[in-house]
């Protein structure tokens, strides 16, 4: 065999490889990212063409419809948002000038009519213009109004508020997220134009644009504490019973840890100090479970990862210990304490605090979130439907009904006592997150569910700062008053 020949044979196939790869990773294998990025406008140029399917809430509210321009044989389409800002956050927006974003991005497949392939090489065959499917979210549009109002209520009537706050409303058994409200919000008709798009962009500390439920991470103070009791009754190191002091001033990371307003007590049990909100009680039980085993229950939660949202990545922040900007895991050096009761440098989203309570309302077991409720092609026929998932097995039933319980007596005679869900028995936890101590600005959080014999919606509400404010007090009615309207609906 002739050595030269076969040297030239395999660098002209090594050469013909390497062309084929970088011919096909531009066309084939990278086509889907470069689809999707932003600042490629040619997808939704094309899409202009194609008669985009509409979006409806799931109580038959229109929120987003396309409308021919220019008439003639081949018009395009514009997107219009009937119902403006109130549902700006999450649906977001979808024009040339400005890209896609919210729903309109992650559902973007259904609704360009992209999502069977084979049925647009036949419309193409056949010269047919395709179309999108319509499709009806899980939203419930009477709540989210509601939840906006109320958020805007309490906005203008809380001192030192800096309007901005959030409301998620998830069904348990599901995943379907019935409402998920973020002020300051926008109306996603003025993103059409590049000028006004501009003028949202450089809202400064309001960012309108900005989905606070999805992307935003707070502190979220002692609604931790039902993460960390999940976390001690699983494990079996824990019974509701258990006792520990419930001291004020007990080393915790070598520092001393005040219990709310210096509140000292004896030898109490885990029932007693969820009731009460008690700090040391937690903080202790932490230390005693450690890192590995509060970092195991977390990520069961979802912890540590985008929520499992059919959302835009970009738009979904993990929630976790972060230190730098970076997730920290339990080999680093972290005051474990402190994280059972939701201080350190834990810092969550709102949709993830909605979904520990919608976990602990479904025995413990957790669903994947999600917008679909159904999708119809053009000649109505479904193309896809809610179809819940479960996203994990946090803890036992056994376990869930002992939280329930005890969620239970915070609203019945603890930090959320006076909170009421249509006169029902309904289990909920406060929180109250310290933003500037000498300047008594707090964040102030509710979660919980209803009822709590059988549950039907699981919430979270938190706004971002008001001076002197607590969560029973501000976040507690929005979160009631929420769920008696999506219970009664």
């Amino acid at each position: 065999m002739n050595r030269p020949i076969v040297r030239i044979y395999v660098l002209v196939l090594v050469l013909f490889t390497t062309l084929i790869y970088f011919t096909s990773k531009w066309a084939v294998f990278d086509a889907d990212e470069l689809e999707g990025k932003t600042a490629n406008r040619r997808p939704l140029i094309e899409e202009q063409e194609v008669p985009r399917g509409s979006i409806t809430t799931s109580d038959g509210v229109l929120i987003a419809e396309s409308r021919p321009e220019g008439g003639g044989a081949h018009p395009i389409y514009v997107r219009r948002y009937p119902q403006g800002s109130e549902f700006g956050n999450p649906v977001g927006y979808s024009f040339v000038s400005a890209g896609r974003i919210g729903i309109e991005e992650s559902e973007n497949d259904l609704l360009a009519g992209e999502e069977n392939e084979f049925a647009s090489i036949i419309d193409e065959i056949q010269n047919q213009t395709p179309e999108g499917a319509d499709v009806t979210v899980t939203l419930d549009a009477q709540a989210q109004r509601l939840s906006e109002q109320l958020l805007q209520n309490a906005v203008a009537s809380t001192a030192g508020s800096n309007g901005a706050g959030s409301v998620v409303a998830i069904e348990p058994d599901t995943g379907a997220v019935r409402v998920m409200a973020s002020i300051p919000g926008y109306d996603p008709n003025v993103a059409k134009q590049p000028e006004d798009l501009s003028r949202l962009q450089q809202q400064g500390t309001e960012s309108p644009l900005f989905n606070r439920p999805t992307q935003a991470t707070y502190q979220p103070g002692s609604t931790m504490k039902i993460v960390t009791a999940a976390a001690a009754l699983d494990s079996g190191e824990f019974t509701p019973d258990s006792t520990l002091s419930g001291r004020t001033g007990i080393e915790i990371g070598g520092v001393p840890l005040e219990n709310a307003g210096g509140e000292t007590f004896g030898e109490i049990d885990m029932d007693f100090g969820l009731t009460h909100s008690v700090n040391t009680y937690f903080a202790q039980v932490g230390e005693q479970l450690g890192s590995e085993t509060m970092f195991e229950y977390m990520n069961r939660f979802g912890f540590d990862q985008d929520p499992e949202l059919d959302f835009p990545d970009d738009q979904m922040q993990p929630s976790g210990v972060y230190s730098e900007g970076n997730l920290l895991d339990d080999g680093d050096a972290i005051d474990i304490g402190r994280v059972a009761i939701g201080q350190e440098r834990l810092l969550v989203t709102p949709i993830q605090m909605a979904e520990v309570a919608a976990a602990i309302a479904n025995g413990g077991e957790l669903m994947k979130p999600t917008f679909l409720q159904e999708a119809k092609d053009p000649d109505g026929r479904t193309v896809e439907e809610l179809d819940p998932d479960v996203q994990s097995d946090v803890v036992s039933s056994e376990t869930a009904s002992q939280l329930t319980e005890m969620m239970t007596h915070v609203t019945e005679e603890g930090t959320a006592a006076g909170l009421t869900v249509q006169g029902a028995a309904f289990a909920g936890k406060t929180g109250t997150a310290e933003v500037d101590v000498e300047q008594g600005i707090n964040r102030p959080w509710f979660i919980g569910f209803a009822p709590a014999a059988d549950p039907k919606i699981a919430v979270a509400v938190m706004l971002e700062t008001c001076t002197g404010c607590f969560g029973g007090e501000v976040a507690g009615p929005i979160a009631t008053q929420v769920m008696e309207d999506l219970l009664s609906g």
